[in-house]
């Protein structure tokens, strides 16, 4: 129900969202060090109309960047991945002020037309991929599993949007154990707001248009994601809570504790958990490990024996009131010494 929003445009594949650049800001600004001297990349956004463009090219020598290209994929329909031919495929290249003035003025910056229709898997794509240092986007929430595969398979630095139970996909939570991936700095909690194209079917609660006529949809459980490390992920959760087996009941089918927000995580108590998958939002990777998730590893053979057993896929259960009651997806952590 928390993702009505992005899941209808999910089924609909529209995927044209554009990030505010006051999110945009707020996040970047705990990475200003990783990007001196880099050539960034902004590879799913029309950068005509792009804030992740806006904000590099006008904090170009700031950041002390080397370089910016973005590309942008030729239908501006409401799909980004149509096959609509509205309008053609460009890239913008912007190497920095020549006139002194710290404005990234039009012919400061190139636009030039792609061969192709500006895919991100498309060929000449994938060089812009390789001549980048960082990926900094907003990629289709549809194609999210393909998108970050490809940035692994290329070895990138990456800050990227994606939706908070992209960490259940199986191609992405062995990324977030092995610490080859986690959460940004600044979103926790709470739905942003991004803007969308004119022709965007407005159908669903939380869909607007503001004062200036602009549409935007309001999306729930948004996260960054990245391989950028910041201070702020490496500062212990505080634990203040004790283990006591009324408190934190063990599951039927694991042998962990449940632990029902990651505030209540026992300062005490040394062996596995299940927490909530918004753990990740407080995660140092020096305090806990990551064991697996409870998709993955919850042992059903006695549960489905049992009854008034709620149905759906493996999970943890725990037994309320004499009934099993099986949990959300838990992340099973433990904590390290």
């Amino acid at each position: 129900m928390a993702n009505k929003n992005l899941n209808k445009a999910k089924e609909a594949k529209k995927d044209e969202f554009y990030t505010q650049l006051e999110d945009i800001n707020n996040e970047l600004r705990h990475y200003r060090e990783h990007f001196r001297g880099k050539t960034v990349l902004c590879n799913c956004d029309d950068p005509r109309v792009s804030n992740f463009f806006k904000y590099f090219a006008y904090n170009f020598e700031f950041l002390g960047l080397k370089k910016l290209i973005a590309t942008c994929y030729k239908s501006q329909d409401v799909n980004l991945f149509s096959e609509g031919t509205s309008e053609e495929a460009v890239y913008l290249v912007y190497e920095g002020d020549k006139n002194g003035n710290n404005i990234p003025d039009e012919d400061e910056i190139e636009v030039l037309p792609l061969k192709g229709d500006g895919d991100f898997r498309s060929a000449e794509c994938i060089e812009f991929l390789k001549e980048a240092n960082i990926v900094v986007t907003n990629p289709p929430f549809s194609l999210f599993r393909e998108y970050v595969a490809q940035l692994i398979k290329y070895d990138k630095k990456f800050l990227i949007i994606g939706n908070v139970n992209a960490v259940t996909y199986k191609e992405i939570f062995p990324l977030i154990m092995s610490n080859q991936i986690w959460f940004g700095a600044s979103i926790h909690s709470g739905d942003r707001k991004f803007w969308v194209p004119d022709d965007y079917k407005l159908e669903a609660a939380g869909c607007g248009i503001d004062e200036t006529g602009r549409k935007f949809i309001r999306v729930k459980g948004v996260r960054w994601f990245t391989n950028l490390d910041y201070k702020e992920r490496h500062e212990d959760i505080i634990l203040f809570k004790q283990y006591n087996p009324d408190e934190y009941p063990s599951y039927i089918n694991c042998d962990a504790i449940e632990v029902s927000k990651t505030s209540d995580i026992p300062m005490d108590y040394d062996g596995k958990m299940g927490v909530p998958i918004t753990f990740l939002d407080k995660y140092n990777p020096e305090q806990f490990e990551i064991l697996d998730k409870s998709s993955d590893v919850a042992d059903m053979t006695e549960i489905r024996k049992m009854d008034n057993v709620q149905g759906g896929g493996p999970r943890f259960y725990v037994m309320k009131n004499g009934v099993p009651t099986r949990m959300y997806e838990r992340i099973l952590i433990r904590r390290k010494e």
